[in-house]
C-alpha cells in the first residue's frame, strides 16, 4: 500500500524507464553518482507530472547495465510495473548521505548564476540531463535562449552555494553558438502555373 505525499522535502534522483521481467521490477535511470542510495533510504517516491507523489519501500535494489533495478512493496507483476513507466524516482532530503568536502549534489546548484572567469554572465543553471554517461547542464540566458554545457571538471572551476554563484570555463566558441542569432533560409518559391509561359501555338 502506498501513501500519498507532497513534493516538499523530496529529490528527484532519477525515473523510471520501463518494466523488467514479469515480476514487477523497474528499471530505472539514476542521477544519482551512487545508485546504492536507492537500496538505503528507508522510503522512495514516484511522482507523475503534478500529481502527489506515492510512498514506496524497496524490497530489492540491484545494478544492471547501467540502470538501476529496483523492486517495491505493492508493484508485484509486470502489468503494474508498466503503469509506472515514466515516472520521477524521488527520495528525502534527509535520507541523503553526507557528501565530501567540495561536492553538491545537482538540485542544490538549480537556480545558481552559472558566470566566466572573469565575472561576466552567462545565465541561470535551469535543468541537467544524462548524455553518453555524461552530465550536460541546461544554462539559460537573460533572453530565455539555453546553452548545454557538459559538466566536466575541465569546464567547471567552482561552485559556491552560500553565493548561488557557479563559475565555467567552457570551450571556446560554445557559448557563441548559442548565442549567435540564426537565419532562416529563405524558401524558392515554385512558380505558379497559371503565370507559367504557354507555348505558342503554330
Amino acid at each position: 500500500m502506498t501513501d500519498k505525499h507532497s513534493a516538499k522535502g523530496l529529490v528527484p534522483m532519477g525515473g523510471v524507464v520501463k518494466p523488467h521481467g514479469i515480476s514487477g521490477e523497474l528499471c530505472i535511470k539514476s542521477n544519482a553518482d551512487s545508485p546504492s542510495i536507492f537500496g538505503r533510504v528507508s522510503a522512495l517516491f514516484l511522482q507523475k507530472g503534478k500529481t502527489p507523489p506515492e510512498s514506496y519501500t524497496v524490497r530489492s535494489c540491484r545494478e544492471h547495465k547501467g540502470f538501476v533495478l529496483l523492486q517495491l512493496h505493492g508493484v508485484d507483476d509486470r502489468n503494474r510495473a508498466e503503469e509506472l513507466r515514466g515516472f520521477t524516482v524521488l527520495v528525502r532530503e534527509a535520507d541523503l548521505p553526507e557528501l565530501d568536502e567540495g561536492e553538491n549534489y545537482l538540485y542544490e546548484m538549480m537556480g545558481c548564476r552559472v558566470v566566466l572567469e572573469d565575472g561576466s554572465e552567462i545565465g541561470v543553471l535551469d535543468n541537467f540531463f544524462e548524455n553518453a554517461g555524461q552530465d550536460v547542464w541546461s544554462i539559460l540566458d537573460e533572453q530565455g535562449r539555453e546553452i548545454l554545457l557538459p559538466a566536466v571538471p575541465e569546464f567547471v572551476l567552482d561552485v559556491d552555494l552560500d553565493a548561488e554563484v557557479i563559475v565555467v570555463n567552457p570551450p571556446e566558441g560554445l557559448v557563441d553558438i548559442y548565442l549567435a542569432p540564426r537565419t532562416t533560409k529563405k524558401k524558392n518559391k515554385r512558380p505558379s502555373r497559371r503565370n507559367k509561359p504557354q507555348p505558342k501555338q503554330s
